[in-house]
């Protein structure tokens, strides 16, 4: 056995302030008791240093972490056409790896870098922060726009006509969500630990106030029935996890308001004591209000009653 690839979900522990790298230090504490002569590839993504610990404290010199960069709903995709490849290691076994990935990769030209372990972990999670800080400009360029009554579209638009900015990844949500952003972004922080900062915590505090405006719009309307159309964090995805709308719905009923959640995917009759309407014709009839992340054909013949910054109506 040449490789074993670790790639085991490490949550962002609230209560430490870290992720919880349990499973990825199980799994090698398995690997040497086992004896093992192999090499280990973490993909999981993990702490700055993480890997560096690991080997001193297992004494084990072949580990490599190798992060991925799979987009929710596109990991197939990613997978086939990566951006790049990152190894942290330049050893042959590092090598003879990085060497496999670009062999499956279906892209004809793919940049590979190597580097030691620790700035591999840097290189995800400084990228995956930039990514937020992306979201969280435009976010906070719409909310400048919506509250004096300015076209977000046109200002956004004219802004990404600089080829340095470009015209992506710039269309308003109520928040990043999902499995990689809102953990990640808080790991680097907690990482800045001694570190002189600023922009890092901004990124994660942006977060929190996109959402607590979104449902201050919301509460502003004053209307009877608020309708939550869908759970997921983007277009496209069955992932709830850390989705903005989940958010803002318990701001909601913090202030006592009647919630009803249109959400196929779940079999439940409630979320959070909010029911749960599973025919779309009788959502739309009961909301007095329709709370839309993003946009979808279902909703195009009622939007007098959508409330949504998916200004583009694109993923």
């Amino acid at each position: 056995m040449d490789y074993i690839i670790i790639c085991v979900p490490t949550n962002y522990d609230e209560k430490n302030n870290f992720f919880d790298t349990e499973l990825v230090e199980d799994t090698i504490k398995k690997v040497h008791n086992m004896k093992l002569t192999t090499t280990i590839i973490i993909k999981s993504t993990v702490p700055v240093g993480f890997t560096k610990r690991m080997k001193e404290k297992y004494k084990m010199k072949d580990i490599i972490f190798s992060p991925e960069f799979l987009r929710e709903g596109k990991a197939l995709y990613d997978n086939l056409y990566p951006s790049r490849i990152i190894i942290g290691d330049n050893t042959k076994k590092a090598e003879k790896f990085a060497n496999m990935l670009k062999k499956v990769s279906l892209k004809k030209e793919l940049p590979i870098k190597f580097m030691n372990s620790t700035e591999a972990e840097a290189v995800k999670l400084f990228a995956n922060t930039y990514l937020a800080l992306r979201i969280a400009f435009f976010n906070e360029l719409d909310t400048y726009a919506e509250i004096k009554g300015l076209n977000t579209d046109n200002i956004i638009d004219a802004v990404c006509l600089d080829d340095r900015i470009g015209n992506f990844y710039n269309n308003p949500s109520f928040g990043y969500g999902g499995y990689c952003l809102p953990k990640d972004t808080k790991q680097l922080k907690a990482n800045y630990k001694d570190i002189p900062e600023n922009l890092i915590t901004a990124i994660v505090n942006s977060n929190s106030t996109r959402k607590e405006h979104i449902a201050k719009e919301i509460l502003n309307k004053k209307l009877s029935i608020i309708g939550i159309y869908k759970l997921s964090m983007k277009k496209n995805s069955d992932n709830f996890r850390s989705s903005a709308i989940l958010d803002i719905i318990d701001i909601l009923i913090k202030e006592n308001q009647k919630v009803i959640i249109y959400e196929p995917q779940m079999k439940e009759d409630y979320y959070k004591g909010c029911k749960i309407i599973n025919d779309i014709k009788e959502f739309k009839k009961m909301s007095s209000i329709i709370v839309a992340n993003r946009l979808e054909n279902d909703l195009k013949d009622i939007m007098k009653k959508v409330y949504t910054r998916d200004l583009f109506y694109r993923d």
